[in-house]
């Protein structure tokens, strides 16, 4: 029998008969021929199946090329969720270029700092967002999503689209953090990792053909987490809306959604609104971006959610890890259920290692006490920031992505956040978890929602203050509070402070603390962990 010869590496043609590029782009293409008929999109009162979604990505894709769009090539879109922004998740790559999604709540300044740094030569934009690129040059063009949007794909081909790709690791996505310590930093994702964190997203959020998948998750938000490309796969349907509203989106539940993503935050809002109830049918919810409290938690089985927890940075394509319950853990009191579904777990099918370890790089023992700071790497961490390589080396430090985020592992090897490392607060010497006051403060039902940072003391050096939101109608005083606190907190981790009100958050939900920060330490230094 003849020796089996390996592929010459001269000649890397011979590699195209047992490889394709992984691009998430080919998943519509499938899309397009095997759920042809199948409905794709819901945007409104429109409606696309996938032969027609992939028809007008197609008509895009050529259109640009038509325009003299060059491989590489930046195109922003400051859009909400909408059929045109998923539509440019394929189509921009597609016809090579790199998609820059933008925050919708951004400024005008920030909004012109991310177009001038990506390079961005053409800018789509919502109506109503059209005021906020007041501050970006004249000579980036603007096409307004609607009339002038379906002008531009009229002038595309419905046909294949000769790929450009190369090589899976050239950037298909840039996504901008959201700048709390400085200008915001671009995130390169690259086709390989964005076609693995989607069939991950997939498997792991238990999406087929039959689900409704509804964005209540910002696109602009790392890609929607990649569920923008996932949902190709499957052929899975998505509803768009531009922004959650708790009563429509009730209604929608009621109506069919199997599927959806939100912050804690987002869940607190909707299980606090008079539209509530328990579903008929269950529906699947991925959440992240700070921990939910078992409290929440509880709440959301309540009303018949099926809940996963999942964690991860920008960084890092959105989740990296998912909270995968243990046997047996069905069967445990509703309340260690919660508990232990608080926990950040394990990294997703495609996602690569995690570890905890100290300051020299060393693994913290599997104790669910010793805490460390999370690092990963992988097949979904980032190329690196645009144009920034001293912020990626780093990051990069040690040959892992550093997340800033402080946690422990567990004996079964899943992880668990106790906070940021700008966030914990160190009272007298002794480490005070952020996550854990929150969790405390929360568990008092009077309590819609808290923040806890650090605020200085002449004593301690800094203590525990704890923001809190409380439901609509309840009463509490900041004495009745601190005594819930002292049943389940040791008595130098209960709040010195209790201040009431609204809490600040970004588009996606997440409590911005800095801003509170900021306000309690004006004029004073404070040392960052």
């Amino acid at each position: 029998m003849p020796a089996v010869k390996s592929p010459s590496v001269e000649h890397p043609n011979e590699l195209r008969v047992q490889r394709q590029e992984l691009s998430p782009i080919h998943l519509l293409e499938r899309a397009g021929e095997v759920y042809a008929e199948w409905p794709a999109v819901s945007d409104g009162d429109r409606r696309f199946t996938w032969r027609e979604f992939r028809s007008r990505a197609r008509k895009f894709a050529s259109a640009l090329r038509a325009d003299d769009l060059r491989k590489g090539e930046r195109v922003a879109f400051l859009a909400f969720n909408s059929e045109p922004l998923l539509l440019a998740h394929f189509a921009v790559p597609l016809a090579g270029g790199v998609l820059v999604a933008i925050n919708t709540r951004l400024s005008p300044g920030e909004v012109a700092y991310i177009i001038q740094h990506s390079g961005a030569t053409k800018v789509f934009v919502s109506p109503e967002l059209l005021a906020v690129l007041a501050e970006v040059p004249p000579t980036i063009q603007r096409v307004v999503l609607g009339p002038d949007f379906e002008a531009l794909l009229a002038r595309g081909l419905d046909a294949p689209v000769e790929s450009w790709l190369t090589s899976e690791d050239e950037p298909i996505s840039i996504n901008y953090t959201s700048g709390t310590t400085g200008r915001p930093k671009g995130v390169v994702y690259h086709h390989r990792g964005a076609y693995l964190n989607a069939l991950a997203m997939i498997l792991d959020h238990r999406v087929v053909r039959e689900s409704r998948y509804l964005w209540t998750l910002p696109m602009f938000h790392c890609n929607g987490w990649c569920f923008t490309w996932g949902l190709a796969a499957v052929g899975a349907e998505s509803i768009c809306i531009p922004r959650i509203e708790p009563g429509p989106t009730w209604q929608l539940f009621d109506e069919g959604v199997t599927h959806f993503c939100a912050a804690p935050t987002v869940c607190t809002m909707l299980v606090t609104d008079p539209a509530a109830h328990r579903l008929a049918r269950p529906v699947r919810l991925f959440t992240a971006g700070a921990p939910p409290s078992p409290t929440l938690i509880a709440r959301m089985a309540e009303l018949n959610f099926q809940l996963d927890h999942v964690y991860g940075l920008t960084e890092v394509y959105g989740p990296f890890t998912i909270n995968v319950p243990n046997p047996g853990q069905g069967a445990l009191p509703a309340e260690e259920q919660a508990k232990l579904s608080a926990r950040q777990g394990v990294p997703n099918p495609c996602a690569g290692e995690v570890r905890i370890v100290d300051l020299d790089m060393n693994d913290v023992p599997r104790d669910g006490a010793t805490m460390g700071e999370v690092v990963m790497r992988g097949n979904v961490v980032m190329t690196g920031y645009f144009e920034d390589p001293e912020a990626t080396a780093r990051a990069f430090h040690g040959g892992w992505f550093h997340s800033g985020d402080l946690g422990v592992q567990h004996a079964d090897g899943s992880i668990e956040l106790r906070d940021r490392m700008k966030d914990i607060i160190i009272s007298g010497g002794e480490n005070i978890s952020t996550i854990e006051v929150e969790q405390a403060v929360v568990s008092h039902p009077a309590v819609l929602e808290c923040a806890v940072i650090a605020v200085p003391d002449e004593k301690w050096g800094e203590v525990p203050k704890a923001f809190v939101t409380l439901k609509p109608g309840a009463s509490l005083t900041a004495e009745e509070l601190v005594d819930h606190c002292r049943t389940r907190l040791a008595t130098f981790k209960v709040p010195r402070q209790i201040e009431f009100g609204g809490l600040p958050k970004t588009s996606t939900g997440k409590i911005q603390k800095y801003l509170l920060r900021d306000k309690e330490w004006k004029g004073r230094d404070r040392r960052i962990n």
